[in-house]
């Protein structure tokens, strides 16, 4: 394939990304975007299938040069994009010229974007998927985090025809501006929290603190106090949260640990995982309890709003 775009500058930190790997193995997590939502619906509004692999910047920074006419789409948070200089649109299709350069003029809200391009951003495929998971290098752009100088490839022939100006309004998108509260579900050892900490969870205020990466983030607010013997290691799932002895709960993200002993008092429900994907170092959130129903309706809601972008 032919590169398509040039990294002139490889901003906080850009990662090749998709869906998650389709292979498990014993030690090696789904990975993946951390904002699946965002990702899939930039695939979509160029034409990719959604799983296709795509750019993930962190806190912005990046910049890209455009060797060849393509198309691209970006979502999630909002970074200020802007082509030579001039705004464009989030959440729509758009062509690059040769030449064109993209930029992100600075971060209004979120902590990731995605950028997509019609075709595919191409990488090292491994276990069934193409997101880096640097903790081994493997997958992605030869993988590791973009650098200065990077070329892109496409990783297939783009789709035809391309179409420009495709959206998706805010009212089919997650809530990313709402106040941060998280829908949680009773998790399998949520009984293990003493009851004060039951009442607490459900009506305390976390914070987001500074060791919050693509693994988890540790929260900082009322410790949770917990009862009972210590656990047998289990398996973990994106979105879990897990309570460790300090008492401060710990929300898992695309790559977390795949087993672990610390009690998973609750889970996030996918429909919320795309807010916990645009937290920072400082925000603040609350739990919100939730059933499974209340849920997987909510899910459905958002998938409808991918599937307007098939037709």
């Amino acid at each position: 394939m032919t590169a398509v775009l040039e990294v002139e500058e490889h901003g906080v930190f850009t990662t090749v990304q998709d869906l998650g790997r389709s292979e498990r193995r014993a030690g090696v997590p789904t990975g993946g975007a951390m904002d699946r939502f965002a990702l899939a619906a930039a695939n979509l509004l160029v034409g990719n299938p959604e799983h296709t692999g795509a750019l993930e910047c962190t806190l912005g920074g990046l910049v890209l040069v455009a060797l060849d006419t393509c198309l691209v789409a970006i979502t999630g948070a909002d970074f200020q994009p802007a082509v030579n200089g001039e705004p464009v649109p989030v959440w729509t299709s758009l062509f690059l010229a040769e030449g064109d350069r993209l930029t992100f003029e600075g971060r209004r809200w979120g902590a990731r974007c995605y950028v997509a391009i019609a075709g595919g951003v191409g990488g090292q495929r491994w276990l069934g998927s193409v997101s880096t998971y640097l903790l081994v290098a493997r997958g992605g752009y030869r993988g590791r985090q973009l650098k200065k100088g990077d070329r892109l490839e496409t990783g297939v022939e783009p789709p035809r025809p391309l179409v420009a100006g495709r959206n998706l309004p805010v009212r089919l998108r997650p809530p990313y501006l709402d106040e941060h509260r998280l829908a949680a579900i009773h998790g399998p050892h949520f009984t293990q929290m003493a009851v004060r900490a039951r009442k607490t969870f459900y009506n305390a205020t976390f914070t987001v603190s500074r060791e919050a990466d693509r693994m988890g983030y540790r929260l900082e607010g009322p410790a949770l106090e917990l009862k009972g013997e210590e656990l047998v290691s289990f398996g973990l799932a994106f979105g879990a949260v897990q309570v460790p002895s300090s008492g401060q709960p710990i929300l898992l993200m695309a790559d977390h640990q795949t087993a672990g002993g610390y009690p998973a008092v609750a889970g996030v429900p996918r429909a919320d995982l795309p807010l916990a994907a645009q937290l920072v170092p400082g925000d603040e959130i609350t739990f919100v309890t939730s059933t499974v129903e209340e849920a997987q309706k909510r899910w459905r809601a958002l998938r409808a709003g991918l599937e307007t972008l098939k037709q």
